[in-house]
């Protein structure tokens, strides 16, 4: 790959609403010099206001983010598809054949926007486990670039 070329990575979940949105936003923010970064969903039902909310508190935005179907990206080359979910991972199609494909499974947030304490708390647990994750991730494939 061309030294100022960067590497292109599609997070998939169902609803990319939550973690594909959470880990786009994140690679992004933390890596956003050397990869770009797209989400889609199977079945993508909006752009959760939790999720906002606690990348927010990152100092991470991603307010005016869509929720993407797969078939948008279907023409596009990735380096890396990243399913982020068991049932993306068992529906993502062939069509991203020869790509690096990745299953790195995180916890389903609770499916409400109600910001309770305790959907905030469990929102925030499974954006720290995708922040830790990415950037293991991605760390080490930019050293080997």
């Amino acid at each position: 790959m061309p030294e100022n070329e960067k590497i292109r990575v599609l997070f998939l979940c169902t609803a990319n609403a939550a973690r594909s949105q959470m880990a786009a936003g994140i690679v992004k923010h933390d890596f956003g010099d050397r990869i770009e970064t797209y989400s889609a969903g199977t079945n993508p039902k909006g752009v959760s206001r939790l999720a906002v909310m606690v990348l927010d508190e990152l100092g991470i935005d991603i307010s005016g983010e869509t929720s993407d179907p797969l078939d948008k990206y279907k023409d596009m080359h990735f380096d890396y598809v990243i399913t982020l979910c068991d049932d993306a991972n068992e529906k993502c199609p062939v069509f991203f054949g020869g790509v690096n494909r990745l299953h790195m499974g995180f916890p389903d947030p609770p499916h409400s926007n109600d910001p309770t304490p305790e959907n905030l708390q469990q929102f925030r647990e499974v954006r720290d486990a995708i922040r830790k994750g990415m950037r293991e991730f991605f760390s080490r494939i930019l050293m080997k670039s």
